[in-house]
């Protein structure tokens, strides 16, 4: 990739890749004349463009049941609010989860995983946060590690314990933060199912002092954290989660300036997920302008979840990234790649260049727009991981 050229296109480009990572790239005479070894094979393909494999940075993968119902209320005119407060959003999900085994998790999430497979997907997030008690916690996060075993794909666990309050402590929020949240968290850094700490801070949610409790312990566990942010209403979130040093500030659709300077300050991305805002029929979008003036970088991801983004296409989130928040084509490819993976915190992969891991997308197209610009389509050639495939 060239630095300067739009999307960092090479034209008739070469790589030179050796034990799953990438040694050389470059135009093809350049690494012809780059000590390539005669034990090395070669494959022509073609003419076909080549871009870091993407990656799904904010997923809620692992889950039980659905909420096709929940989606009926609300093109009867219920507000998200609304369907939450009476038994049904994350709180439905909740029940259901703790209703199922491991296996049957792991079970209902491969076709999930499997369709962002089939889009190239090598690296996904997957988040806690539809258990609320300890034990659902600690099996959700168990079922996604057995995912990156199940199938050739890298998995990032984040704990999202305070997703939401369960109903047996209604009205005693700190309470489960206390009792519940922290506890859990602790016992999943202990068994080593926890790369990262999430948060939902917001009037249905958490309050920002609450979130701080849990961020605090997670500073204490040397535990990056991220936080759903500014999606329902202005609560500071985004700002708390800059005051941390947060990979990530999600959703983010009524930031202010505030926020938006102190992502800028911390270097905080901005992880945008359209699928959210298209399935609740928002009208207020993210201010893309500003966090784009501010240099905030922004991802892109599909939000997978069971209720606000049942959608399983990197693709579509793309395509919807760029004509519901009018990013670019060349802005949405960053942030399903580059950015994606700053906003976990990996320096390993989302580009292509010498030394990263060979995580690779092949695809059937003339141009990188054409990425962003279908929907309903997938012009994927060939998925490389760890340059196999």
């Amino acid at each position: 990739m060239t630095p300067g050229r739009p999307y960092g296109l090479v034209e008739d480009g070469a790589l030179l890749i050796r034990d799953g990572r990438i040694v050389a790239v470059g135009a093809r005479g350049d690494i012809a004349t780059g000590g390539r070894g005669a034990d090395l094979a070669e494959e022509d393909l073609g003419g076909r463009l080549v871009t870091p494999a993407p990656i799904d940075c904010h997923t809620h993968l692992i889950h039980g049941g659905d909420r096709a119902r929940e989606f009926e209320m609300r093109l009867e005119g219920a507000s998200y609010e609304e369907v939450a407060r009476a038994g049904g959003g994350i709180v439905s999900t909740v029940r259901a989860t703790r209703g199922a085994s491991e296996d049957e998790l792991v079970a209902s999430a491969l076709p999930r995983l499997d369709a962002l497979i089939a889009e190239g997907v090598t690296t996904i997030e997957i988040k806690s946060g539809y258990g609320l008690d300890r034990e659902t916690e600690l099996r959700s996060l168990r079922a996604a590690r057995r995912l990156g075993e199940e199938r050739p794909v890298r998995v990032i666990t984040t704990f999202l314990g305070a997703h939401a309050v369960p109903p047996e402590y209604a009205g005693r929020a700190d309470a489960y933060i206390d009792e519940i949240c922290i506890p859990a968290m602790e016992a999943a850094h202990e068994e080593g199912l926890v790369d990262a700490v999430d948060g939902f801070c917001e009037g249905i949610a958490f309050t920002p002092a609450q979130i701080a409790r849990v961020f605090d312990r997670a500073r204490a566990l040397e535990l990056p954290v991220k936080l759903h942010a500014e999606q329902l209403s202005n609560l500071g979130g985004a700002a708390l989660a800059a005051s941390y040093g947060a990979l990530s500030a999600d959703h983010l659709e009524y930031l202010d300036e505030a926020g938006i300077a102190a992502m800028a300050e911390s270097g905080t991305v901005a992880v945008m997920v359209p699928g959210a805002y298209y399935s609740l029929r928002e009208t207020q979008a993210p201010p893309i302008r500003a966090l784009r003036e501010a240099g905030v970088s922004m991802a892109v991801a599909t939000d997978a979840n069971p209720g606000t983004s049942p959608m399983f296409s990197i693709l579509l989130a793309m395509n919807m990234a760029c004509t519901l928040f009018r990013l670019t084509p060349e802005e949405a490819l960053a942030g399903a790649t580059r950015i994606a993976a700053q906003a976990l915190g990996l320096d390993d992969a989302g580009q292509i260049a010498p030394g990263l891991r060979a995580d690779l997308a092949i695809w059937d197209v003339a141009h990188p727009a054409e990425l962003s610009y279908r929907f309903g389509y997938n012009p994927l050639h060939r998925r490389i991981f760890g340059g196999e495939g």
